[in-house]
């Protein structure tokens, strides 16, 4: 049974979930007809400003063979909680991953629903997870320095056959992957 959408635009023809499907086919089409153009660079900026407060500026990336500028500059804001000798003018680092992670699941999600002609009339999500501070500061090397579990529990208007496909779809995020399967972190550190 199809759903209504509720304060919503309308969907415009050849859109599922607001995503357009000609602009989205064409590029899956050509990276599988071209492997190369499927190579991206993503970047960011982070500039210290001071005590624990930083900021991260994002300005393009590579991506199909060539530099892509965004319409705008993007600029995110870092600090901590007083408890943790900030200012609390921004999330901390670890509650912008928490938002990496939502946004990269809820795209990933929408996206290849779309694709599959899954409709979804709104989807949301909550996350949490656990970090042991005493590994953050030091105080006991057998402690993990960074997140133990996180969980995320989605909430989605659709067709209840759709729950299962899509969390199925939510394993292609690649921040969900960055996460669960690591990555090589390289960190440099040089006067200037």
């Amino acid at each position: 049974m199809e759903t209504q959408r509720t304060n919503k635009p309308r969907p415009q023809p050849g859109n599922v979930n607001g995503i357009h499907l000609e602009t989205l086919n064409a590029t899956v089409q050509a990276i599988d007809e071209d492997p190369g153009l499927g190579a991206c660079k993503f970047r960011a900026s982070n500039t210290w400003i001071d005590g624990n407060q930083n900021k991260t500026t994002v300005t393009g990336f590579y991506g199909a063979r060539q530099e892509i500028a965004h319409q705008q500059t993007f600029e995110l804001l870092a600090d901590e909680p007083p408890i943790l000798a900030g200012n609390d003018q921004g999330a901390n680092p670890v509650e912008h991953l928490l938002n990496a992670l939502a946004a990269c699941v809820t795209t990933s999600i929408v996206a290849h629903a779309a694709v599959r002609g899954i409709h979804i009339d709104e989807l949301e999500s909550e996350l949490e997870g656990d970090i042991d501070l005493r590994g953050f500061l030091g105080l006991d090397e057998d402690v993990p320095k960074g997140f133990t579990d996180i969980r995320v529990n989605f909430k989605v208007k659709t067709d209840v056959r759709n729950l299962d496909r899509l969390k199925r779809l939510a394993t292609y995020s690649p921040v969900f992957n960055t996460i669960t399967q690591g990555a090589n972190v390289d960190i440099q550190v040089e006067r200037k």
